[in-house]
């Protein structure tokens, strides 16, 4: 199978205990003239959302408006001055008059509705809280001139509004009207980004609506709210007061059936690509594939051998074009001939590590022995025919093996297969490919047909260590590993310098939490290998492992200085800086620094997808402003198109879809960043 680049397990970081949502500058919602706001909402009849809150009294909410005494003095002389001012006061007076009025009968219409509630008729409730509503909405406006009372007297409307509208969303939700609590919810939260039961019951009636993003959105809102409330504790590093509002497992579970929709969206665009136009591996990656299969040596030696592309370009440019189909065999001749110096040239280019244009070549020959030009003429086959007869049955075979792992490489799983068993058929003694097939079937997913594969290689070649070593993947994979270190002890004692299995071995080791037997398998490695890039990583999973992160990162950063375009350890490396604790009066750890090692790792291998959900991740928790964390959605977008395998996409499009909903819920709490630091 085509590795992820490594198989190591690799050490995730909880970037909540780093808080990646967290507090954020509050922006207060503009304060409506309450006759104006009463108004809108009491007409308003949209959406929904599910409460058990039953229904809150307005009067807990309004204090008492007391009068104010004028202060103004009669000047010498200004008897008009005086009765105007008596007036005004006078005005005034009755004003508070009708609003102590107002609030009393606002009082007795909630005592009612709630009466009604107890009783369970939800939708009388809901009718009288509309009365009180249509009474705020009706209530007179008041002169310009008495702004303090007008300001005091509109704020207390506006909680008053808030509360009434949110029982009125309640009611309408037991009574079983969804569209009209959530119009109601809707109200409340444009007056009140940050109220609690109106997000929690649009939250239940989203959901039971199946609109799971929308859902996931209130999650967040609930969650950033909660964060923002806990923000100084969680800077000090101290536990929040109280319980998070939501759940973790509710978060799961909606990104979880969030998940269908965004992964075929992410298939549609991948699948409307050509084959040839994918992306390859890094050269690193492919290096590390192929060195894993038994005939690497000897077709590397043949390369070495056989000439330099600069011979076979030039023997190309000789060949005649343009011969005549006709002319069957000096076409078939002719073409074969081309197949042949491609091919050859082809694996040269894979000698000199210049996979892009190796695969070109194989790519072209494959299509010359194909005869793609031709497909629609009516000696299609019969040139087919003429053409693989004009060509020495290995150089056919070579050509199907490498077809097939370019398309193996670019994750074309069907065509490789086909390309496989083709050669299979000229070969069938041959185990090398019958380990290939067994790859491609690992990496579909289909491990029982694998398994047996491997049982064939082996009982053809009992010795075939990249069959020990690919079913010892195999079998970590279904945690089957007891089995996995028997093929790895098996295939180090057949080939006591196989590298490979010893630092698979040492992976097994360190799953089964036997560090020294790690240590030493990794010292008997670096003997055989002592610039080991893989060794250093593996080195450094160790020293991280006990939480001595320092000595992590000195063994990352050896195994940068052995292979620089090895991406493992930059990423490594990133998780340990993020896990070492700050010094220097740092609140947090230096995730600048991070970062950039990070990117880097993108930059070595941009299909090395763990790279991209740390960065994301981290990103998300650096941004000073929600334009930055949109940032990480365009980040996400970048490492779909690089996925290969169905849990790599999911991985990234579950990261995307969370941080969507945060950016989003952060827009509806009006927030500008979700960043606590």
């Amino acid at each position: 199978m085509v590795p992820s680049n490594h198989q190591t397990t690799y050490v995730v970081i909880g970037l909540a205990a780093i808080a990646t949502a967290a507090a954020f500058w509050y922006i207060s919602s503009k304060k409506d003239d309450g006759s104006a706001t009463a108004k809108s909402i009491a007409k308003s009849k949209s959406l929904p959302t599910k409460d058990t809150d039953g229904v809150g009294s307005p009067a807990s909410v309004v204090s008492g408006i007391t009068p104010t005494k004028s202060n103004v003095r009669a000047s010498e002389g200004a008897g008009a001055s005086s009765t105007t001012s008596t007036a005004a006061s006078s005005t005034k007076s009755s004003a508070e008059d009708d609003d102590k009025i107002l609030h009393r009968r606002i009082e007795e219409i909630d005592r009612a509705g709630k009466a009604l509630f107890k009783e369970k008729k939800f939708m009388e409730a809901a009718e009288t809280f509309t009365e009180a509503l249509n009474l705020i909405e009706q209530r007179p406006t008041k002169s310009p001139s008495d702004s303090d009372s007008n300001i005091k007297s509109s704020s207390s409307l506006t909680r008053q509004i808030i509360t009434l509208t949110n029982n009125r969303s309640a009611m309408y939700e037991k009574a079983t009207f969804p569209d009209l609590a959530l119009s109601d919810c809707d109200a409340v939260l444009n007056l009140d980004p940050a109220h609690s039961k109106a997000r929690t019951r649009r939250l239940r009636i989203l959901e039971s609506q199946n609109r799971h993003t929308e859902a996931l959105v209130e999650v967040c809102a609930l969650q950033l709210k909660f964060m923002h409330d806990n923000r100084d504790k969680l800077r000090l590093g101290l536990p929040p007061t109280g319980h998070p509002p939501v759940s973790q497992n509710k978060i799961e579970e909606l990104v979880t059936l969030i998940q269908p929709q965004e992964m075929k969206r992410a298939q549609e665009a991948m699948s409307s690509k050509s084959v040839e136009s994918r992306a390859l591996p890094s050269t690193y990656t492919i290096i590390q594939l192929l060195k894993s299969f038994s005939g690497y040596n000897k077709w590397m030696g043949q390369a070495a051998k056989g000439g330099t592309q600069a011979k076979f370009t030039s023997q190309l440019e000789d060949l005649l074009d343009h011969v005549p189909r006709k002319s069957l065999v000096a076409y078939a001749d002719n073409a074969a001939t081309k197949v042949t110096l491609l091919l050859h040239r082809g694996t040269r280019y894979a000698f000199e590590k210049d996979f892009v244009k190796a695969v070109k070549d194989f790519d072209d020959a494959f299509a010359l022995v194909e005869d793609k030009d031709g497909s629609g003429d009516e000696n299609h086959e019969e040139v087919k025919k003429e053409i693989v007869n004009a060509m020495e049955k290995d150089d056919y075979a070579r050509l199907l093996e490498w077809a097939g792992m370019c398309r193996h490489l670019r994750y074309e799983l069907k065509g490789a297969l086909e390309c496989y068993e083709r050669c299979s058929e000229l070969e069938p003694e041959n185990a090398e490919l019958l380990v290939k097939r067994a790859g491609v079937k690992m990496d579909g997913t289909q491990h029982a047909a694998a398994e047996t594969l491997f049982a064939e290689a082996l009982a053809i070649n009992p010795s075939a260590s990249d069959a020990l070593l690919h079913r010892a993947n195999l079998r970590m994979l279904q945690q089957r590993v007891p089995e996995s270190e028997t093929d790895l002890e098996t295939c180090i004692r057949l080939y006591p310098n196989n590298l490979l299995a010893r630092l698979r071995l040492a992976t097994v080791y360190m799953a089964k939490e036997d560090m020294e037997g790690a240590t030493r398998m990794l010292d008997q490695a670096e003997e055989f290998d002592p610039d080991s890039s893989e060794v250093h990583c593996y080195r450094g999973e160790l020293h991280f492992a006990h939480g001595d992160f320092a000595s992590a990162k000195d063994e990352f950063e050896k195994a940068m200085g052995c292979d620089a375009y090895n991406p493992t350890p930059y990423v490594n490396a990133a998780l340990a800086v993020a896990n070492t604790p700050p010094t220097g009066g740092s609140m947090v750890p230096d995730f600048a620094e991070a970062v950039k090692l990070l990117e880097k790792a993108i930059e070595v291998d941009p299909m090395f997808h763990a790279a991209y959900v740390q960065l994301g991740q981290m990103k998300l928790s650096m941004a000073t402003d929600l334009s930055k964390a949109k940032e990480v959605v365009e980040l996400y977008d970048k490492g779909v198109e690089y996925c290969r395998t169905p849990e790599e996409l999911k991985d990234i499009c579950s990261m995307r879809i969370l941080t969507v909903a945060q950016i989003d819920a952060a827009h509806a709490l009006h927030m500008e960043t979700l960043n606590m630091q």
